[in-house]
């Protein structure tokens, strides 16, 4: 079951646009399993081996900071993607969280 799990967060994480964010609870809840975010969480921690490639750097936490950072390597990278796609990110969070903020439950 957790390979499948992994797989359908990857295939959620794949459908965010550039320039948007989503929370590892709002993918949980996307995928009917709304307790689920920290197995989210444990999903994006692999997600750099995951093919295709899935953009984890659009996933952060339910305030927007970037609990992520630290699988991406130098941590940095999380907050330069983002910065790319333009989100404005300062003190490891993302500013307007819910301005960029994608929810895919609205999406599925």
């Amino acid at each position: 079951m957790e390979a499948n799990f992994y797989e359908q967060v990857y295939e959620v994480v794949r459908l965010i646009p550039k320039g948007r964010v989503t929370s590892y609870g709002a993918i949980a809840k996307a995928l009917g399993a709304a307790k689920s975010s920290r197995m989210v969480g444990h999903a994006m921690a692999y997600a750099g081996s995951a093919s295709p490639k899935v953009p984890a750097h659009r996933v952060v936490n339910s305030s927007g900071l970037l609990t992520g950072r630290f699988h991406f390597s130098p941590p940095t990278l999380m907050q330069e993607l983002l910065e790319k796609e333009g989100i404005t990110v300062a003190n490891d969070k993302v500013k307007h969280f819910k301005k960029v903020f994608w929810d895919p439950l609205l999406e599925l």
